[in-house]
């Protein structure tokens, strides 16, 4: 009976795409398409002793690393190790401090900080995008579908909501339900990319997190964890398809949303080295030496995508960004700023050593309601310099915005005077 039942409504949605479909017609030029999966609540370490070949494909060569999640430790930026955060955090490539999903109860994302599903909308209207995915809250309460806040965006393509249907899908004590539910998401988004290939698609996967609440690290998780990889096999055999059958350039970004405690596994949320180590697998053509030489987070993920897919982020939106593009060229990265009575020492690592770069600083942060900053410009300096003393006992504040805007990216950090 399950069998007809998830039959049925993947023969459901297939007349739903079939109704919206228009015949494909190769571009002269290659188009760029989105993937990014996030499988939930692998942590690296763990990761490392299964055999995943399908993950091992999508990020032949130079394409895996070691990244973070949680924000600045002790910092201002700090954030739960929890999934909606680590969600939101990917989907807007800000801290929680600013997208302020602190929970998975997501009462109240902050929405002036556009997801990247907003800015392909912004660029592009005519951009299809899709979410496929255990949790409707996904897309209905973080994507915000529909909301006014969101100016009211439409996710063209969806399947999901699986977890409130009982019938199909009965809740089990050992979670088997939710395998089941990945296998049927992961099928619909399968169907999906190969008729319908959106330029921007979210497949999201539960099972592993699951089977780490009930297991901890043990060989459940690590079974979960290649049934997750046969997932990727199958999506990753739809991209390969959309590349030779139309001449397409899709990018597929894999992560995880946090790691899991040392104890034993079943636990997370906190700032652990194991719950902040994650992991980005990809199967991008240009990374740099920010994604090999250094530590990626979930935020550069937004990043990446924008500039694989040419997406102009407005500058008030770019002067917000946490994230950095682990993808071609990059001006500077890992800023350290330091304050002392009215004394700003200022450090930066340095890629792209051409040009200036122009230091700014606001006292407001009125981006949080929808305003804009006022910034005064404190200097421009070589990008190659790495380093510039300032004095700002003019400007007397509790709250400093300090952004360092350079050729080819943007970072800023905040400065919290006690």
């Amino acid at each position: 009976m399950r069998r007809i039942l998830v039959f049925a409504l993947l023969s459901l949605f297939t007349l739903h795409l079939a109704a919206q479909s228009k015949s494909p017609v190769p571009a002269s030029s290659k188009k760029k398409k989105v993937v990014f999966i996030i499988a939930d609540g692998i942590p690296a370490d763990l990761l490392a002793k299964v055999k995943t070949p399908n993950l091992d494909a999508i990020s032949r060569g130079s394409g895996y690393t070691r990244a973070t999640v949680g924000g600045e430790k002790d910092g201002y930026s700090q954030s739960p190790t929890i999934s909606a955060v680590g969600y939101n955090s990917l989907l807007t490539g800000v801290w929680a401090n600013k997208h302020n999903v602190w929970d998975n109860d997501i009462k109240a994302p902050n929405y002036y900080y556009p997801s990247i599903f907003r800015l392909l909308k912004q660029v592009d209207t005519s951009k299809k995008i899709a979410v496929f995915s255990t949790w409707l809250d996904n897309r209905t309460k973080l994507v915000g579908e529909d909301l006014p806040a969101t100016r009211n965006l439409k996710v063209d393509y969806h399947g999901d909501g699986f977890e409130l249907d009982t019938v199909a899908f009965p809740h089990d004590k050992q979670s088997q339900y939710t395998h089941r539910i990945d296998d049927t998401v992961t099928s619909l988004a399968d169907q999906c990319i190969r008729e319908q290939g959106p330029d921007l698609t979210w497949l999201y996967l539960e099972y592993t997190d699951d089977m780490g609440h009930r297991y901890g690290d043990g060989p459940e998780m690590k079974q979960a964890i290649g049934y997750v990889d046969d997932q990727l096999g199958r999506i990753w055999s739809a991209i390969q398809y959309r590349e030779k059958k139309f001449q397409e350039d899709w990018l597929v970004i894999v992560t995880t949303d946090h790691g899991r405690d040392s104890i034993n596994g079943k636990g997370h949320g906190g700032q652990s080295e194991r719950e902040r180590t994650t992991w980005i697998a990809t199967n991008a053509k240009d990374l740099n030496h920010y994604h090999r030489d250094f530590t990626p987070a979930i935020v550069d993920i937004f990043p990446t995508i924008a500039r694989f897919m040419g997406l102009a982020i407005p500058r008030e939106e770019a002067m917000e960004l946490d994230g950095i593009s682990m993808i071609g060229k990059l001006s500077l990265a890992h800023p350290v700023i330091l304050y002392d009575k009215g004394r700003l020492d200022l450090r930066w690592k340095a890629f792209e050593k051409d040009g200036n770069l122009k230091i700014s600083i606001a006292t407001t942060n009125n981006f949080k309601t929808g305003g804009k900053e006022e910034y005064k410009v404190l200097a421009e300096v070589p990008v190659a310099q790495q380093s510039a003393v300032f004095s700002i006992g003019s400007t007397p504040s509790g709250f400093y915005k300090i952004v360092l805007e350079g050729p080819y990216n943007t970072v800023n950090q905040w400065i919290l005077v006690k």
